[in-house]
C-alpha cells in the first residue's frame, strides 16, 4: 500500500550508531559538571544511554544532585561527544540514503536523541533539506517521560506533516510500539546491528535497508 509519508527514527536507521564509549564519556563529563569526580561504574553505564525517570532520579540521589541539573549537563556532554564524532567521520549517514530521493511523499524524522544533536548532524551532513520536520528530544526531564515508546513525538510529526496516514521506520522495538500507539504502520529495519533482533512486538514490515521502505511506501 501507499503512504501520505514516511517517518524515520534517527540513529540506527539513516545515521550509524554512536559508539557507546563516546556515551560513557559524555555521562562522565556529565557528573564533573555537578561535581562528582568519582561516580560509580554502573551509574556512569546508566547515563549513558537509555535513561528512565525513575533510574534519573535514583542516580541523581545518591549523589545528591538536582536530576533537572544533572540532566541538562548529561545531555550537552553526550550531544558535544556525538558532535565530535560526526566531524571526525566516526559517525555517518548509511550508504543507501540516498535512496530517500526516490520517495515523492514529504519525509519527517523523530528521535530520542537530542534535538541539538540532530539538528547538527543533518546541517553537518546536509541532511537537512530531505526532511519537512524533524522531531527529538529537550534538555528536560519531561522529553524523558515523552520519548518513544510513547507516541508524543510521533503525533506531533504528523501535525507537522498534515498526515494521518504514514509508514514510521525505526530499528527498536520502542519505535513500533510508538507508531501503533499513534495509530500508524511501522517498519523494523535490520541494519547490521539488528540482524538477529527478535521483537516482542509485531511490525507491519520487516525491511533491510532504504530501497525496502521506498518500495513499501510508493
Amino acid at each position: 500500500m501507499s503512504y501520505d509519508s514516511v517517518i524515520f527514527d534517527n540513529d540506527g536507521v539513516l545515521l550509524t550508531l554512536t559508539g557507546m564509549d563516546a556515551h560513557r564519556d559524555g555521562a562522565r563529563e556529565a557528573f564533573a559538571r555537578v561535581g562528582v569526580d568519582a561516580p560509580d561504574p554502573d551509574h556512569v553505564e546508566a547515563m549513558s544511554i537509555g535513561v528512565s525517570v525513575p533510574r534519573l532520579e535514583s542516580v541523581c540521589a545518591h549523589y545528591d544532585v538536582d536530576p533537572a541539573r544533572f540532566w541538562r549537563a548529561r545531555d550537552a556532554a553526550i550531544s558535544a561527544a556525538q558532535r565530535a564524532a560526526m566531524t571526525a567521520g566516526e559517525k555517518h549517514p548509511y550508504d543507501d540514503i540516498d535512496r530517500l530521493d526516490a520517495l515523492s511523499v514529504p519525509l519527517g524524522v523523530v528521535s530520542s536523541n537530542q534535538q541539538a544533536t540532530v539538528d547538527f548532524a543533518f546541517d553537518h551532513f546536509g541532511l537537512a533539506s530531505r526532511f519537512e520536520t524533524v522531531r527529538a528530544r529537550e534538555p528536560t526531564i519531561e522529553s524523558l517521560r515523552l520519548k518513544k515508546p510513547h507516541p508524543h513525538y510521533v503525533e506531533a510529526a504528523l501535525d507537522d506533516l498534515g498526515v494521518d496516514d504514514a509508514l514510521f521506520v525505526g530499528d527498536n522495538e520502542s519505535d513500533v510500539e510508538a507508531a501503533h500507539r499513534a495509530g500508524i504502520d511501522a517498519a523494523f529495519i535490520r541494519r547490521p546491528h539488528r540482524v538477529d533482533a527478535d521483537l516482542d512486538v509485531d511490525p507491519e514490515y520487516d525491511v533491510w535497508g532504504l530501497e525496502d521502505v521506498v518500495r513499501i511506501a510508493e
